[in-house]
């Protein structure tokens, strides 16, 4: 689905507030990323660091900082759980997150702690796309 030109892959479920997103997978983690829209809106960003494997996150408290243009900002995590892994290439190439935001820019991939109550809290499905609307139109970004 495509709104304000951000792409939202279907198959992924997404925290609008925080514009992340999150993906099962068939090993039992859920990968994680920032979304196209999160990433339009935030601007350039010049350093992705993720937290540290083993570390555990709460749903909507810090799983990242970025720094941007003009600011040092925490991404929020969608779910709560440990990390198990993060992506590698982030250090040398922070750029990866706003190119490919749902492939080779994701953030870390989580062992989650309760997932079906996570992601309760999580858009899936028809509800993203007006939501998203929405969130874009705060921002006054076209459709």
């Amino acid at each position: 689905m495509l709104i304000a030109g951000c792409e939202f892959p279907a198959d992924l479920w997404y925290h609008v507030e925080h514009q992340v997103w999150a993906r099962p997978e068939a090993d039992g983690l859920v990968r994680v990323g920032i979304t196209a829209l999160g990433m339009r809106l935030a601007g350039d960003l010049y350093m992705c660091r993720p937290k540290s494997v083993g570390i555990v996150v709460e749903q909507g408290r810090a799983l990242a900082v970025v720094e941007l243009a003009k600011t040092i900002a925490a991404v929020k995590s969608p779910l709560r759980g440990r990390i198990a892994e993060v992506n590698p290439r982030l250090a040398a190439e922070p750029a990866l997150v706003g190119r490919a935001p749902y492939g080779e820019g994701w953030l870390a991939r989580i062992e989650p702690a309760d997932w079906p109550a996570d992601s309760a809290a999580l858009l899936h499905g028809e509800a993203v796309g007006p939501a998203m609307a929405a969130h874009a139109r705060l921002y006054r970004l076209a459709d």
